[in-house]
C-alpha cells in the first residue's frame, strides 16, 4: 500500500520542501509525497542550494498553497513542520487519517551573513533528514511499510 503524505509549513519555501524531497527519496515507492504552505512564498534559493549539496534536485519543485489539497486528496499523514503552520492549519481536514507535528526552526527567518544563513539552512536540513529516517524506521518496525 502506498501512503500519501502532505508536509505543511507556512511558506512552503524551505522546511516542507526539504521534507518532501527526503521522503520521496528515502521512502521510495511506499509513499506519494506532497508539500504545501499556509501562505506560499516561493522556493527559497538557499533551500535549493543546500539540498543540491547533498544530491537533491529541487528544480521541479514549486511553492503551493494548502488549498490545492484541502478536501481534494486523501492523506494518510498530514505533517506540519513549523509551529505557525500547526496553529494556522485547518483543524478539520477531510481525508486526513493522522496528523503529526514536527517542530523545526525556520531557517529563512535567521538573520546573519550569507555563510551564517547557509549554515542555518544546513542545520535544519540535517535535522529534517534525521527525523525522516527515524520516522521511516518506526513505520517499518510497526509493519506500516515494508522493511
Amino acid at each position: 500500500m502506498t501512503l500519501n503524505v502532505l508536509f505543511l509549513c507556512t511558506g512552503n519555501s524551505a522546511r516542507s520542501q526539504m521534507a518532501e524531497a527526503f521522503l520521496r527519496e528515502m521512502g521510495g515507492e511506499d509513499f506519494l509525497v506532497c508539500s504545501a504552505g499556509t501562505e506560499p512564498k516561493g522556493l527559497n534559493p538557499l533551500t535549493v542550494k543546500v539540498m543540491e549539496e547533498i544530491g537533491y534536485d529541487l528544480s521541479g519543485h514549486r511553492s503551493k498553497g494548502f488549498q490545492e489539497f484541502l478536501g481534494k486528496q486523501h492523506f494518510h499523514y498530514l505533517i506540519t513542520v513549523c509551529d505557525q503552520a500547526e496553529e494556522n492549519c485547518p483543524r478539520v481536514w477531510p481525508g486526513v487519517h493522522q496528523r503529526l507535528h514536527w517542530s523545526f526552526e525556520d531557517p529563512a527567518a535567521f538573520e546573519g551573513s550569507e555563510s551564517e544563513k547557509l549554515a542555518r539552512f544546513r542545520l535544519v536540513r540535517d535535522q529534517i533528514g534525521e527525523k525522516i529516517r527515524d520516522w521511516l524506521g518506526e513505520l517499518r518496525a510497526s509493519g506500516a511499510i515494508s522493511a
